[in-house]
């Protein structure tokens, strides 16, 4: 974050779905292709790089959904590309400038948007000069509540994360603020996911180190009771009092490597693990985000 710190109480809820645009079928082959060229080179550099480690690190069901977009069964979209992109280490415009061009049109909707509701620029918003959000969405529904209104028998409210000042001068932590903002979920989403209601709670990011998978403004949502770090898995931490999401890698000693996304303003971060124990906790584990574009 800079997922780095909590923004003002949002007082509606929505969800989304991905809708997969119409994509000529020569498009979707050469995406595949280029695709393909770049696991290729990746495995030629690592030959333990399979197709099941790579579904592990991205978090699918099994080799069967790697192949599949290697093969053009399934058409790429910007969240399959960014992971592609991230574990393979290549550019996402090298394979599908489709998507990043796509990205790049609703970069300037959700800036025009931004200008009419407010009136201000995005440099005075504090939007960044790039902005890139996931692709266009399907709204399969849109909820609004405030705080009036009564949980539904299938709805649980999760707490949201927020930085805290310490007592007696030790500074801040990050800690659930149990009566503040909260935010809706349906249970049979959660049982899905295997969340329990009692060790979850979101957090908004600030900034753009997670763009474009998490422009500045996204909300996560954290399973604090999975906090023993899986490569390349996105976990919310409590730095030194500060609340950030990020990619993690283990490293030798009990060292860790914090990633982000947007890697050409945000560098790697590299910790050795005194530092590790002395200065960070793992939040948990980030099991869902939404995106407002």
């Amino acid at each position: 974050m800079n997922t780095d710190k909590p923004q003002s109480p949002r007082r509606f809820g929505s969800r989304f779905k991905a809708q997969d645009p119409s994509i000529p079928a020569e498009v979707r082959a050469e995406e595949a292709r280029a695709l393909k060229m770049m696991y290729t080179k990746a495995k030629q550099a690592d030959p333990s790089l399979t197709q099941e480690k790579i579904a592990d690190l991205c978090g699918w069901a099994g080799q069967s959904v790697v192949s599949q977009y290697l093969n053009d069964k399934i058409a790429l979209n910007m969240s399959a590309l960014m992971k592609f992109a991230d574990i393979l280490g290549f550019e996402p415009v090298e394979v599908s400038p489709r998507l990043v061009d796509l990205h790049s049109a609703l970069a300037d909707l959700r800036i025009s948007s931004r200008k009419r509701w407010d009136g201000q620029s995005p440099a005075a918003t504090g939007w960044g000069s790039k902005p890139t959000p996931p692709e266009s969405p399907l709204i399969e529904e849109i909820a609004i509540w405030d705080d009036t209104t009564p949980l539904g028998e299938d709805e649980v409210e999760l707490p949201f994360f927020k930085e805290v000042e310490v007592a007696a001068g030790k500074g801040s932590e990050v800690a659930l603020e149990t009566n503040g903002r909260k935010l809706r979920f349906g249970k049979r989403t959660l049982q899905r996911k295997n969340i329990n209601p009692e060790t979850a709670g979101c957090a908004v990011v600030s900034g753009n180190s997670m763009e474009p998978v998490l422009p500045d403004g996204s909300t996560v949502g954290i399973d604090t009771s999975s906090v023993n770090v899986q490569d390349g898995k996105m976990y919310a931490l409590d730095h030194d009092g500060l609340l950030r999401v990020k990619l993690l890698y283990r490293q030798p000693g009990g060292g860790l490597r914090l990633r982000s996304y947007n890697s050409e303003e945000h560098p790697d971060e590299s910790y050795d693990g005194r530092y590790v124990a002395e200065n960070l906790r793992i939040i948990g584990k980030v099991f869902w985000y939404s995106v407002l574009i």
